[in-house]
């Protein structure tokens, strides 16, 4: 059923940008109220009230994680003042019983209220934000659930300042109570952000179903230009796997900053608008809608088992965030390619630079695609002096093996089938059928059973460090793939600097490099090259002067003291991946490049 878009005004004012289909909400046995009185505080004010509960104690419970966003946030450090009261306002004893959890001593009430405030103030897709310019929440560190009623209707109330114009979010309004919001239970609250504020408001339809792009501080970028491309991504996306799965879908776009992630039925981005000027920075943003938009189906809607339902107290852990993630990297470069956003040639130098990340870090020789899924909790968001040299990224390991599993399957079946053939499988088989997330074998399985053969080889590379074997599979396209060593030009130090309180100082040192071999640490604070006082940009300068070969003698200061090493200086190998057109493709080999890169 196609719903037309429709709006709200709240007060004289208000806008709310949500929901195309409404109904009459029956009164929710759990409602949340969120005001922001003085936004330079940067604190929101939230009410729950609780209805239609048993005698007893409660425990009520800060989420520990946001989905999407493989980090324990431990939210619960925000909260300041927490207080419950019965129905009928008398004050309730309650006591902490973990760092999340405010056990309330209900007594006979049935009915219960309870109030805090949040300090959200962290510029981040996973944390909330206020000040007078907008109030980002992100529900799971603002909405504290029942222990044992995470499935209970829910309703939320805005209270913006006064001023501000808009509400965004993917929650569907409730008719008739202005700024009102319903979720038929908390883990559709905890998958809808809400931006209020006074956004700009853009507006397009696919399909008849209605998209809004809500821009926050978005400086002057041409906005039809980049609806039109939005517009464009959401077609193609649709059109790989072929349905639309939500009645309305909202994209909140802030700036400045860096992040994106994804919903069901929303996503949210940060980025510098002003990157947006130039050509390269475009592109690489249109990716990032891309990415955050394909996740509504793989992720959120084609998961692992171990991602949904969600434990929000701990981590969840999974070995498949190569294909959630990984292959979600794949499919942005297609979509930019089959939308008409990149070029052949840009899409192959994406391929290009995306293999090149992986394989020329130390990292892809000791840690797999499915170790680094499974350690992402300890890793992604910790990075150390040493992550380069002992972990990957999945999402450039995974996108690679998106690359293997997609023209495999082409070859495999005279390009009668392809990974999207897996992919709307997947999504009709154990979304839309089975209504839960699938198992590392099942997604093997599915693979091999769409390309009629064993795929042994690559679900190896996925779980092994084993060398790649990048030739085999793009000649299945015509194309032939540089892997050959080559010296960079140039002397190779092997050290990575900052300039930190107008100190030089090493923020890492490459594993087997020059540094490395003579003694150099990272933290230790470089004072002098050869006898010369150096800053960043003065040493790269000095280096640049240097031929591999010659001796450099560093004066450093660490905890230890004072000391000089000698560093020689060595040359720098790594491996281009330069992805070219074979001079002589068979008839199989032109078919499956063609439709691969989308050609004419």
């Amino acid at each position: 059923m196609k719903n037309r878009h429709r709006l709200i005004a709240v007060g004289a004012a208000l806008i709310v940008v949500a929901s195309f289909a409404f109904s009459q909400v029956p009164a929710s046995p759990m409602a949340f109220t969120v005001s922001m009185e003085k936004p330079e505080s940067h604190y929101l004010h939230v009410t729950l009230r609780c209805d239609g509960l048993k005698a007893g104690n409660h425990d009520f419970k800060m989420p520990a994680w946001t989905p999407g966003y493989y980090k324990i946030m431990d939210y619960a450090r925000n909260v300041v003042g927490f207080r419950a009261e019965d129905g009928a306002g008398n004050p309730l004893a309650w006591t902490k019983t973990s760092k999340g959890t405010w056990q309330v001593v209900g007594d006979d009430a049935t009915s219960l209220t309870v109030r805090y405030d949040v300090f959200a103030f962290d510029t981040s897709v996973a944390d909330s934000y206020l000040d007078d310019g907008h109030g980002y929440i992100s529900p799971t560190g603002v909405f504290m659930n029942v222990d044992g009623r995470i499935a209970q209707p829910v309703t939320v109330t805005i209270e913006p300042i006064k001023g501000w114009s808009t509400i965004s979010t993917g929650l569907d309004p409730v008719d008739g109570r202005p700024g009102t919001f319903s979720a038929p239970d908390f883990d559709e609250l905890y998958d809808c952000p809400i931006l209020a504020g006074s956004q700009e408001v853009t507006r397009f339809e696919v399909n008849g179903v209605p998209h809004t792009v809500a821009l926050d501080t978005f400086g002057t970028y041409d906005r039809a230009k980049l609806t039109a491309d939005i517009k464009r991504i959401v077609e193609t996306a649709v059109a790989v796997m072929g349905e639309i799965p939500y009645r309305h879908y909202t994209f909140i776009v802030m700036s400045p900053g860096v992040g994106g992630l994804e919903h069901k039925n929303s996503t949210v981005l940060i980025c510098d608008a002003s990157s947006l000027d130039d050509p390269q920075g475009y592109e690489k943003w249109l990716g990032f809608v891309a990415h955050e938009f394909f996740h509504l189906y793989n992720v959120k809607r084609i998961r692992p088992l171990a991602l949904g339902p969600f434990d929000y107290d701990r981590e969840n852990y999974t070995d498949m965030l190569w294909v959630s993630e990984g292959l979600t990297v794949y499919y942005e470069d297609q979509i930019l390619r089959r939308a008409g956003l990149i070029s052949p040639q840009e899409y192959l130098e994406r391929v290009r630079r995306c293999i090149a990340r992986y394989e020329n870090v130390p990292g892809h020789l000791v840690q797999s695609a499915t170790e680094a899924s499974f350690d992402t909790w300890i890793q992604f968001f910790a990075r150390a002096e040493n992550s380069a040299d002992s972990t990957i990224s999945y999402y450039d390991k995974g996108a690679g093996l998106g690359v293997l599993l997609d023209l495999s399957i082409r070859n495999a079946t005279q390009n009668r089938k392809s990974l999207t053939d897996v992919m709307r499988t997947l999504y009709q088989t154990y979304y839309k059928e089975q209504r839960r997330g699938l198992t590392d074998r099942e997604f093997r399985e599915a693979c091999e059973l769409t390309a009629g053969a064993p795929l042994d080889e690559i679900f190896e590379y996925a779980s092994t460090v084993k060398e790649i074997d990048y030739p085999k599979y793009l000649a299945y396209a015509g194309l032939d793939i540089d892997v050959r060593p080559r010296e960079l030009p140039g002397a190779w130090f092997g050290a990575e600097t900052c300039d930190l309180e107008g100190k030089l100082v090493v923020t890492r040192v490459e594993g087997g490099s020059p540094a490395s071999h003579a003694g150099l640490s990272a933290r230790d604070e470089i004072i002098a090259l050869d006898g010369t006082r150096v800053a960043s940009s003065a040493m790269r300068r000095f280096l640049d002067a240097k031929k591999p070969g010659q001796t450099v003698r560093v004066l450093l200061s660490r905890r230890t003291g004072v000391r000089e090493i000698e560093v020689a200086l060595g040359t720098k190998i790594e491996r281009s991946f330069k992805i070219t057109p074979k001079s002589k493709p068979t008839a199989l080999q032109s078919a499956i490049m063609k439709d691969w890169l989308n050609e004419p």
